[in-house]
C-alpha cells in the first residue's frame, strides 16, 4: 500500500461519512418548508410553474397569464413536475433549487477524489456544504442556484475528462460536460454556455495550453448540445414569433449593456458577498490561488482551470450593468476546490493542523461573541408594524451565534489532535449557522409572503370571478391564491406580455373603474393608499381584508350576485 493510502486510510471513515452525510440531508431537504415564499423571484418562479401545470402549456411560459419570455423552462418544467407529483406548496417549490444544490456538494467531492484525493474530495464538499451563500441560496427558489449547478456540473466533468488518461472516459466526461451547458442553458440562456467558453479560451491563454482543444470533441458535443436546447428555442419560436429578439436582444445583450434593468452596482459590488458567502474559508483561499498559479505550467492544470473559472465570473458581472447577488453563486464551489485541496497539502501525512488553523477558528468563536453586541442593530430599520417580527428574529440569530461559537471552540480543541476531524468540525458549525439564521427569516418574510392575508380570505373568493390587481404587480399573492390576476396600468416586469395581449389588461385607472362598475362580482388587489384613494373617488368597493402592504376588496353587489 503506498503512503497516500494509508494517509486516507487513517484520514477518513467511510461509515462517519456516510451518517455526516445523511444527517446534513436531513436537514437540507428537512427545513424547505418552514417558511413561506417571499418576493420576488420565489413567488414569481412557483406562479409561473403553477400555471404551466394547471393550463398544460409546457411551451410558452406565462406569468400572472402573460406570456413571459425572460429565462429559458427547465426550472419551471421540473417545478411543476414536482407540483403534479406531490401537490403544491412551498417545498415543492423550492425542491429543484434544493436537489441541485444539494447534489453539486456531492459531485465536487466527486471530483475532487478523482482530480487529487479522496480527503481532498471530502474537504472540498465540506467546504462548500458550509460556504453560507451556497447554503442559503440552496433554500431560496430562484434560478441561480439550477444554473449554477449545472455549470458546476460542466466544469467537473471538464476536469475529469482532462485528467483521464483513458480515451473512452475522456469522451463521455465531455459529452456530459456538453450535455450540462445545454442543461444550463436552458435554466438560464446562452450565458450557460458563454461562461465555460471564456473561461477555456482565458485558460488556454494564460497557460498556453492548445493542445486541450483536440480533446472537446467539439463535432460530437455541439450536436448533444443542439439536440437538447434546440426543441424547445424552435417550438418556442414557432408559437410566438415575438420571442427571438426578445429574449436574445432584451434579456441578453442588453441586460449586460444597458441599465434598463435598474440593477446597476459598483464595479466591487459582488466582493462583499464574495466575502460573506465564503467566509468560513476566504482565508485559505488566496494561498490556494497562489498554489495555482505556481502549478498553471503543468499539461493540465486543474487548480489554474479553477482559478479562470473564479476570476472570469467574477470579472464578467463585475462589469456587466445588471447585478443581482445570486449571479456570484458559480465561483464558490470552484474555490471549494482549490481550498480542499490546499488544505489536504497543509493536513499532509501528520494529519495536523499548525497555528494559522487555531487562530482562524479562535477568530470565528470571538467573532460570535462579538455579534451579540449587534444583536440591538437587527430591528432598527424596521417598519413600526415590524418591531415584534424582527425580535422574534433576535433570538434566531441569537441561537446562530451560540452554534458558531460552540462548533468554533470544538474546532480549537480538536486542531491539536486530528486535523481533519477540527476542519469537520468547523464546517458544521458554519453550516448550521446559516441554516438557523436562514430559517428563521420566516418571522420577517412572512409579512412580505401575503400567506397570512391569503388564508384570511381565500376560502370566502368564489372560484369563477375575476380578480384584478392595481398599479402593483404582487409576487407571492396569486401563487397562494392560485389565481391569476388581470393587471391595471402599471404592467412592472410584465410590460413586455401586456404588449403581445394587450386584451388582457386594462392599460389605465379610468378603464379599470369602468370595467369595475360594470364587473359586479370581481375583486381587487392593491395597496393601502391606491384603496384610500379610489375611496375618496366614492368607487363602490368592500375590503374583504388587509395586512400591511396590501389590501384586497370586491363589489359590494358581489354579495347578493352570488346569493342569488
Amino acid at each position: 500500500m503506498q503512503f497516500g493510502q494509508i494517509r486516507q486510510s487513517r484520514a477518513l471513515n467511510p461509515a462517519s461519512i456516510l451518517v455526516l452525510v445523511l444527517i446534513y440531508a436531513l436537514f437540507w431537504f428537512g427545513t424547505l418548508n418552514y417558511r413561506h415564499l417571499i418576493p420576488s423571484d420565489e413567488g414569481r418562479y412557483a406562479e409561473i410553474a403553477r400555471e404551466m401545470l394547471v393550463t398544460g402549456d409546457w411551451v410558452t411560459p406565462r406569468y400572472n397569464g402573460y406570456k413571459y419570455f425572460e429565462k429559458p423552462p427547465l426550472q419551471i418544467w421540473a417545478t411543476a413536475t414536482a407540483f403534479n407529483f406531490f401537490g403544491i406548496g412551498d417545498w415543492q417549490a423550492r425542491l429543484w433549487t434544493a436537489l441541485t444544490g444539494f447534489l453539486t456538494i456531492l459531485f465536487i467531492g466527486f471530483t475532487g477524489a478523482r482530480i487529487y484525493s479522496a480527503r481532498a474530495g471530502w474537504l472540498a464538499a465540506i467546504a462548500l456544504a458550509s460556504s453560507p451563500m451556497w447554503v442559503i441560496g440552496g433554500h431560496i427558489n430562484s434560478l441561480d442556484m439550477g444554473l449554477s449547478a449545472f455549470l458546476v456540473a460542466a466544469l467537473c466533468s471538464l476536469l475529469l475528462a482532462q485528467t483521464s488518461q483513458n480515451s473512452t472516459d475522456i469522451r463521455k466526461w465531455m459529452w456530459a460536460c456538453w450535455a450540462f451547458m445545454a442543461l444550463a442553458t436552458l435554466s438560464k440562456g446562452v450565458i450557460g454556455v458563454a461562461i465555460p467558453g471564456m473561461v477555456f479560451v482565458i485558460y488556454s491563454i494564460t497557460a498556453w495550453d492548445w493542445k486541450i482543444w483536440g480533446r472537446l470533441h467539439i463535432v460530437s458535443g455541439t450536436i448533444l448540445f443542439l439536440a437538447i436546447t434546440a426543441p424547445w428555442f424552435v417550438l418556442v419560436a414557432q408559437r410566438n414569433p415575438e420571442f427571438l429578439e426578445f429574449f436574445f436582444i432584451h434579456e441578453h445583450l442588453q441586460r449586460f449593456t444597458q441599465k434598463a434593468h435598474s440593477r446597476t452596482g459598483p464595479i466591487y459590488y459582488f466582493l462583499p458577498l464574495l466575502l460573506l458567502g465564503f467566509l468560513p474559508w476566504i482565508a485559505q483561499a488566496p494561498s490556494a490561488i497562489a498554489q495555482a498559479w505556481r502549478e498553471r505550467k503543468r499539461e493540465f492544470s486543474s487548480g489554474w482551470l479553477l482559478t479562470c473559472w473564479f476570476v472570469i465570473i467574477m470579472g464578467f458581472f463585475s462589469i456587466s450593468q445588471s447585478k443581482l447577488p445570486g449571479y456570484i453563486i458559480p465561483v464558490f464551489p470552484a474555490l471549494a476546490l482549490l481550498v480542499g485541496h490546499h488544505l489536504d497539502r497543509n493536513l499532509g501525512f501528520s494529519n495536523s493542523l499548525g497555528l494559522p488553523w487555531k487562530l482562524q477558528v479562535l477568530f470565528f468563536a470571538i467573532l460570535g461573541c462579538i455579534g451579540f453586541f449587534f444583536l440591538g442593530e437587527v430591528g432598527k430599520q424596521a417598519r413600526p408594524d415590524e418591531i415584534e417580527s424582527y425580535a422574534q428574529y433576535t433570538y434566531w440569530v441569537i441561537a446562530a451565534l451560540i452554534t458558531l461559537i460552540a462548533f468554533s471552540l470544538l474546532a480549537f480543541m480538536r486542531s491539536n489532535g486530528n486535523g481533519l476531524n477540527s476542519i469537520t468540525s468547523f464546517a458544521c458549525g458554519f453550516f448550521l449557522c446559516a441554516m438557523i439564521a436562514g430559517t428563521g427569516h420566516e418571522t420577517l418574510g412572512r409579512a412580505v409572503s401575503g400567506i397570512d392575508l391569503v388564508e384570511k380570505i381565500k376560502a370566502s373568493i368564489p372560484e369563477k370571478v375575476n380578480f384584478y390587481s392595481v398599479r402593483i404587480l404582487d409576487h407571492t399573492v396569486p401563487f397562494y391564491l392560485g389565481r391569476t390576476m388581470t393587471m391595471v396600468e402599471f404592467p412592472d416586469e410584465l410590460e413586455f406580455g401586456v404588449k403581445q395581449e394587450p386584451e388582457l389588461w386594462l392599460p389605465t385607472l379610468d378603464a379599470f373603474i369602468e370595467r369595475w362598475r360594470e364587473d359586479q362580482t370581481a375583486y381587487a388587489l392593491m395597496v393601502p393608499e391606491q384603496y384610500i384613494e379610489l375611496q375618496k373617488l366614492n368607487i363602490p368597493m368592500q375590503e374583504v381584508g388587509r395586512d400591511s402592504r396590501r389590501v384586497i376588496v370586491k363589489h359590494p353587489e358581489s354579495i347578493s350576485t352570488s346569493s342569488q
